[in-house]
């Protein structure tokens, strides 16, 4: 019996770890060989979801340096399984042990308990916590090279609103400068803005949710399948494997609900002798295949559930209703560091998909 820790059918993603264990870890199998691959190209993921610093983020300071203990020979991989762990430093389970009995709201902490009968790993949320999202992230470093090298697919994501702050249209500039501010915004102005709502729901013991856009650009047409397999379908279900996301759209989502037809179709024309569309709230996808236009769908993040207020829970060992005041070191905002995350799990979509159709070889040649 699985216990939804796989990922994958042809690229395939073992995430293993908890918040408050020795390390987390992930195995890749199904990864070409011939694919030139070290720790640095997965070192530079890993960063780009640390903290950003300042009053914004969490105090734990993990460095999250990655081993890559096989599946890697002479700087390519093998075509045997990639195992990548990051050991666990900085941690202290000693709030956890007090509220234990006292489910936080908003968290898995009463859902874990039943599921599991209480042998689950409390600490820090164990699996249920945003730490596990690094073998996220290790996976997609893999799966965003095999595509930028074999299909020359990029996979941008990016902050488009945090508290209330949205960012204008944003501009191809400002997403290559994306991860020079520290809510991975491509707009500067909204930015600062973002920043300062991220503070005062900390000052106020709150916090804050948001949403990323991502933005596939390079993949040809006819990579998905109908009904049950579609693009969306598991590029949703993959998202929302992420901690926190409440909802998935793509193309003009939503706003589609408001729309008459004639608006939202997106007529077809020639350029270059290719067929394109003259606008895309599509999204980039039909009948749950890419149609070859960018693929952009917006991930919605809820509010970090742990915070300083006062909130009422139930004492499990006592049946009583209570209080609770949570402790530790949390982000009043993790929609900055979901951002390489959302990158991450989409990129691994895409290449399961991309060896579904053999677009993929399984061995790469020089």
């Amino acid at each position: 019996m699985l216990g939804g820790n796989v990922f994958g059918k042809n690229f395939v993603l073992v995430s293993f770890g908890e918040s408050h264990g020795k390390c987390i870890g992930a195995v890749v199998d199904g990864c070409p060989a011939g694919l030139e691959l070290s720790e640095e190209d997965v070192q530079r993921e890993l960063d780009r979801r640390r903290p950003g610093g300042g009053g914004i983020s969490t105090s734990r300071v993990e460095m999250d340096k990655v081993e890559i203990l096989s599946g890697v020979f002479d700087g390519y991989t093998t075509g045997a399984p990639i195992c990548m762990i990051v050991w666990n430093t900085d941690v202290d389970s000693s709030v956890y042990y007090e509220i234990k009995d006292k489910p936080r709201p908003g968290h898995a902490d009463y859902t874990a308990r039943v599921r599991y009968g209480g042998f689950n790993d409390f600490r820090g949320g164990g699996r249920f916590s945003g730490r596990v999202t690094v073998s996220l992230v290790m996976g997609g470093a893999v799966a965003k090279k095999v595509l930028e090298e074999v299909l020359g697919v990029r996979v941008e994501a990016y902050t488009i609103k945090i508290g209330g702050v949205s960012a204008p249209e944003v501009s191809d500039e400002g997403i290559a400068e994306r991860y020079g501010n520290p809510v991975r915004c491509p707009d500067p102005d909204a930015a600062a803005r973002m920043v300062k709502v991220i503070e005062k729901a900390r000052s106020q013991g709150d916090s804050v949710g948001g949403v990323v856009e991502c933005r596939v650009t390079g993949l040809p047409p006819g990579v998905g399948n109908p009904i049950f397999n579609s693009l969306e379908g598991d590029l949703s279900k993959a998202l929302f494997s992420i901690p926190a996301v409440k909802a998935v759209e793509f193309g003009s989502g939503v706003k589609a609900a408001d729309m008459w037809g004639s608006s939202h179709n997106d007529p077809f024309r020639l350029e270059d002798g290719k067929v394109v569309t003259e606008s895309n709230n599509a999204g980039g996808i039909l009948g749950g295949i890419s149609t070859g236009m960018p693929i952009k769908c917006r991930v919605t993040f809820k509010p970090t559930p742990s915070i300083s207020k006062p909130q009422k829970t139930v004492d499990l060992s006592r049946m009583e209703e209570v209080f609770i005041r949570v402790k530790g070191r949390h982000d009043p905002c993790i929609v900055p560091r979901a951002v390489p995350v959302v990158e991450a799990v989409v990129s691994m979509v895409l290449v399961d998909h991309a060896i579904t159709l053999g677009l993929i070889p399984p061995v790469l040649r020089r």
